[in-house]
């Protein structure tokens, strides 16, 4: 087989791999070995072909690691509905103390506390944090 055959098959086993982890940095390395193809297709000498490969690899994956597919965003636990699923809902609050509130909520009483900016008025909040036991509400 030819050079650029065997470029395209390890390209191709790194996708299948790929699949596995769903990283995306494999496909950028993929991308490269597939560069590393079109070079030894195009008659450029093996150590060239490697050299190609490398540095378009290694270029995609530092693309790819600065853009925000590469690095996921550092969210606060207490604030993000993927880990919550409290985060988002709503409440009706009657009656406000001092900006705290005790509301029947999915079925238990829960402490309730103004976010910040929020105005303590009789009505319906959005849950946007949960410290411990506490909801921490915005006004709708």
């Amino acid at each position: 087989m030819t050079d650029w055959v065997w470029w395209l098959i390890i390209a191709g086993v790194l996708v299948v791999f790929e699949m596995f982890t769903g990283t995306f940095y494999l496909l950028m390395i993929a991308v490269g070995l597939a560069f590393g193809a079109l070079a030894a297709l195009a008659g450029v000498s093996l150590p060239m072909q490697i050299i190609i490969a490398a540095v378009v690899g290694l270029i995609a994956t530092a693309v790819l690691h600065r853009s925000r597919f590469g690095s996921p965003a550092k969210r606060d636990p207490a604030r993000d509905h993927n880990v919550n699923i409290d985060i988002g809902q709503r409440l009706d609050v009657d009656q406000w103390q001092g900006g705290r509130a005790r509301v029947m909520y999915r079925g238990a009483l829960w402490d309730v506390e103004l976010g910040q900016g929020a105005i303590a008025e009789a009505g319906n909040f959005k849950i946007v944090e949960v410290r411990g036991s506490r909801l921490i509400v915005a006004n709708s």
